[in-house]
Parts: structure tokens; C-alpha cells; sequence
């Protein structure tokens, strides 16, 4: 069976709940704006995107730039409780303030201010009702190792009592990503160990009351691909649901790794579905349970809306302030503005793929991991140029004669590996469409626009940036490779 995410490209961290007879999952941003995207299904396999949770730029609070690869939001928690959704994060240049909670009565929004729970330095906070009604913030603590709690009141970030730490973990690294869910007569506590990376693991504890004290699962880790012959790997950060008839599902983040040793991931860590069973009263993950099919990933974008579609985001700022869509899409650009800073980005979601954009006046379409890995086809003038980014290291790789009715264009082609060593996980092909045909300019080793090589927690991003002050955007495309 072909393994396929529910949300491919970069979609990490998911959480998620369920009203009713429709499922929600809430994902990590990190430096984009808007943060937290909200999508629902009714089958769990397809998704689409209702909204997003932070909107303001302040709240995320990502420097620009280089500087703010990987800062903002990270791991999220959503809950439903009573007709009114939570969610809590942690915005990362904010921990001194503490984990933050939102909440809506609808997840496309408004959500409300965030609530900041004060002394509780960490990440990864989870939030759970135990029977008497009381809201349990359950967090990775920073002070100390292991998973920490405290009572909460979700609406305000009051303290209702002493922080405490419940479990210290099974014995592997990086204890974190809680989630405290309840199930006939016991309260099970999830947590990813290992590491994020190749390490990355699902274990679980249990106990008869929310607080503790937690037994581990004698075979702990419950879920992992570490030192598998897999296509997925990295799998952990998980979070259980019980379905409409009553059987029950798991969300979990894997990544697809790809070329030569060591395999270089690029579009992010994804979001994957699995089935649970419980075995003598213990979850076990059942990875073939769901035929996932493959999601629809194209769209044409005319930015003949009032508004931007929710997969635009920016890093550190609002969309608003750098793109106005009215028929075609104006960029604004600073003066005093440097390259691969004011850009409106959205995800790349297929390992191999062809988007193209129609620009008036001098524009840039490119493919960014941060600020400082990027590649871009750009017009200036009369001539479109290949752009490459990669750390300190900035090179012009191609130029040519920009002729009329020229859209730039990129594509990402994959060739099998064959025992050479020198290959990334794909080819990026940059160059421009002219008169219904691709015609290449360069084409790039895309290792250098991986998290192996880039570092942080993010993935590619399709980006449309303005060179100029004065730059409207008449279409962009994107399609997965046929």
C-alpha cells in the first residue's frame, strides 16, 4: 500500500479533535503568518482549511529574516469543550511570558486574544479537563527535565495551583509533546521521544487520575521508524481521536526523505494517519488501517478575491503588508527592503512539481526553506536571471533575453539515486514558459534548499516577491508533476 500524509508539505506537529461528526487538526508555523491553520474533514482523509488561530504578526513574533528561521509558533494542542475551541501554543520568543491559550466558538475565527499562563517556561502544551471540571495545562518544561502540569483557567491564564511534574519519560531523549486524553476508566499521557529526527518515537503512559502517578507501557516506544527501511520516517508527535463508531486514530508527523546518504527531506515534516487498537488496555498503532488518497495539491491563483486565499503566509510579517489582491495582485516592496525578505509564500506539498507566475514589472518566483536558502527565477528589465542563496554564499547562475509573454517558472524533477553519492532529493529546474513550452535556464542540486542542509523545523516554500516598488502578480500556478 502506497504511504501517503493526510496534509503533505509542511504540516508539523498536528493535533487534533473531534465535534460532532467532523474531525479538526491544528498544525505548527513557526515563522509564518498567520499561525496555527485549522483544516476539518468528515472521513479523516480529506481536509480542507477553515481558518487559521493567529493571525497577528505580534503574537507569532518572528524576527525577519535569517534571524527568524524557525522562531514563532511551535507546537500546538486543539481541544473542543462545552461548544468552544481551544488551542494552546507556545510562541517561542515569548516563553519568558509562558504557554499561551486562544479560543473561538467557531474554528474559522474570530479567535480570541491569547491568554499567556504565566511560569510555565517550555513548549509543547496540551490542555485536558479533568472529571471535576478543572483545565490541566500539561507542558515539556524547560526549568526541569520531563512533562510538567498545572491547573488552569483557559480563558484568562490564571494559575489555579502548583506546577508540578508528572511524568520524566521512558528513559529516551527529548521527552515532549504531551497529550493527556481519556479513555473508560484511565487517562493515557502521549508523548514523542527520541528526538525529532531519525530518532523520533511515540511512547505512552497511563493513569487513574490526570495528575498521576503514571506506569509506562512496558514496551515503550509504542510507534517508531528509527533504523527502518521505510519511506517515512522520523514518525512521532502524536495525538489519538475516537471516531464517530467509536474506533479510534492517530495523527502523527513523518518526514520523506530522498537522493544519497544521507537522504535529504525538503517539503517539511507532514502530517500522517494511522489506526489504534487497544490491546489489554494499551493503545497499539495500526499503520495500514486507512487508504489515504492522494490529496489535490493544484490551484490557479487569479487574486481576483478581496481577500487572499488562506495558503498564502509570510514569514514574521502579515501577508497584508507586503500583497493586495484587487484583480491582480500588487506587491509592496521598501525601498531599503534586501531580497528574500518581503515575500508571500505558500507550501509545496509534491515531491515533483511545476508552478509558473505572471508578473508585470520586476519580480522574483521563488523556492525558500529560510532567508538565507533560496533559489529564484527573477526579471529585471529586459533579462530574467537564476538566483541562487545558500548561506553566505549568493551567485547569479543564469541570465537571458526576457521576451514578451515570458512567465517565470520552476520545476522539481526526482532521478533514482543509482549509487551516486552526489545526488540531492531532487532537481530544481528554474528558467521561464514561453509560448506553452518550459524552456531551462539552470538547473540546481536541491540539497541545498533541505532541513539537513538549511537546519530549523519548516519545509519549501513557493514564494512570489516583488524587486521593485511597483509590481503586480497576474497569476500564479502550481501543479504536481504528472
Amino acid at each position: 500500500m502506497v504511504v501517503r500524509p493526510i496534509l503533505p508539505g509542511f504540516f508539523p506537529d498536528p493535533s487534533i479533535c473531534r465535534v460532532g461528526d467532523a474531525y479538526y487538526l491544528a498544525n505548527s508555523t513557526f515563522e509564518y503568518v498567520p499561525g496555527v491553520p485549522i483544516h476539518r474533514s468528515h472521513d479523516l482523509l480529506t481536509w480542507e482549511l477553515v481558518g487559521h488561530a493567529l493571525t497577528d504578526a505580534a503574537v507569532v513574533n518572528a524576527a525577519p529574516g535569517r534571524p527568524g528561521a524557525s522562531q514563532g509558533i511551535f507546537a500546538p494542542t486543539i481541544r473542543h469543550r462545552d461548544g468552544t475551541f481551544f488551542i494552546a501554543t507556545t510562541s517561542i520568543r515569548d516563553v519568558g511570558r509562558g504557554q499561551l491559550v486562544v479560543h473561538a466558538t467557531d474554528p474559522a475565527g474570530p479567535w480570541s486574544a491569547p491568554a499567556y499562563v504565566p511560569q510555565t517556561p517550555g513548549i509543547d502544551p496540551d490542555l485536558a479537563w479533568s472529571d471535576d471540571g478543572t483545565c490541566l495545562l500539561t507542558w515539556r518544561g524547560f526549568t526541569r527535565p520531563g512533562i510538567h502540569q498545572v491547573p488552569i483557567d483557559p480563558c484568562t491564564g490564571e494559575r489555579l495551583g502548583e506546577s508540578t511534574v508528572i511524568w520524566e519519560g521512558s528513559g529516551l531523549a527529548d521527552t515532549e509533546a504531551p497529550h493527556l486524553l481519556r479513555r473508560g476508566d484511565w487517562w493515557y499521557l502521549v508523548v514523542a521521544e527520541g528526538g525529532t529526527h531519525l530518532g523520533h518515537s511515540v511512547s505512552v503512559a497511563r493513569a487513574r487520575d490526570p495528575r498521576g502517578p503514571f506506569e509506562a507501557h512496558p514496551a515503550n516506544p509504542i510507534f517508531s521508524h528509527r533504523s527502518l527501511d521505510h519511506e517515512v520516517q522520523a514518525t512521532g508527535h502524536a495525538d489519538l481521536v475516537e471516531r464517530v463508531d467509536g474506533t479510534w486514530a492517530m495523527v502523527y508527523l513523518g518526514i520523506r526523505p530522498a537522493g544519497a546518504f544521507p537522504r535529504f527531506h525538503a517539503n517539511g515534516r507532514e502530517t500522517f494517519l494511522a489506526g489504534v487498537e487497544w490491546r489489554d488496555g494499551w493503545p497499539a498503532v495500526i499503520e495500514d488501517r486507512f487508504d489515504v488518497p492522494a490529496a489535490d495539491t493544484a490551484f490557479v491563483d487569479h487574486f481576483d478575491a478581496d481577500t487572499l486565499h488562506g495558503r498564502w503566509a509570510s514569514p514574521s510579517v502579515a501577508p497584508a503588508q507586503v500583497a493586495t489582491p484587487h484583480g491582480a495582485l500588487a506587491l509592496s516592496r521598501a525601498p531599503e527592503e534586501t531580497d528574500g525578505r518581503a515575500v508571500l509564500a505558500t507550501r509545496i506539498r509534491d515531491h515533483e512539481w511545476h508552478a509558473s507566475a505572471a508578473f508585470s514589472g520586476d519580480a522574483c518566483l521563488g523556492v525558500r526553506i529560510d532567508g538565507s536558502h533560496w533559489y529564484g527565477v527573477e526579471t529585471l528589465g529586459a533579462v530574467v536571471q537564476v538566483r541562487a542563496v545558500v548561506g553566505a554564499l549568493t551567485q547569479t547562475v543564469a541570465t537571458a533575453p526576457l521576451q514578451d509573454g515570458d512567465a517565470l517558472a520552476i520545476r522539481a524533477v526526482r532521478e533514482p539515486v543509482e549509487f551516486d553519492n552526489t545526488r540531492g532529493p531532487d532537481e530544481l529546474l528554474l528558467g521561464v514558459d514561453r509560448d506553452g513550452a518550459f524552456v531551462e535556464l539552470a538547473r540546481l542540486d536541491g540539497r541545498y534548499l533541505s532541513t539537513e542542509v538549511a537546519g530549523g523545523f519548516t519545509g519549501r516554500m513557493l514564494t512570489v516577491e516583488a524587486l521593485a516598488e511597483d509590481v503586480a502578480v497576474q497569476w500564479v500556478q502550481y501543479s504536481p508533476r504528472q
